[in-house]
């Protein structure tokens, strides 16, 4: 029973590496290099806001 149990799980971890291997798109370097787009984002002057204080409420007593 257990001997059972540890070959039909073996197996099921062997067709999972198996599938895993084959399933994986290849991606050569030159077709990768040519699909990139390279985006720049315009400089642009950041507006500091100053940060409003919250008021600080009390917490309810959780019961445990």
């Amino acid at each position: 029973m257990i001997i059972t149990l540890t070959l039909i799980l073996a197996s099921l971890v062997a067709l999972n590496f198996l599938l895993l291997t084959f399933s994986c798109n290849k991606v050569t370097k030159k077709t990768a290099a040519q699909n990139q787009l390279i985006i720049t984002k315009p400089k642009s002057v950041k507006v500091v806001k100053p940060t409003e204080r919250l008021a600080t409420n009390q917490l309810a007593p959780t019961g445990s």
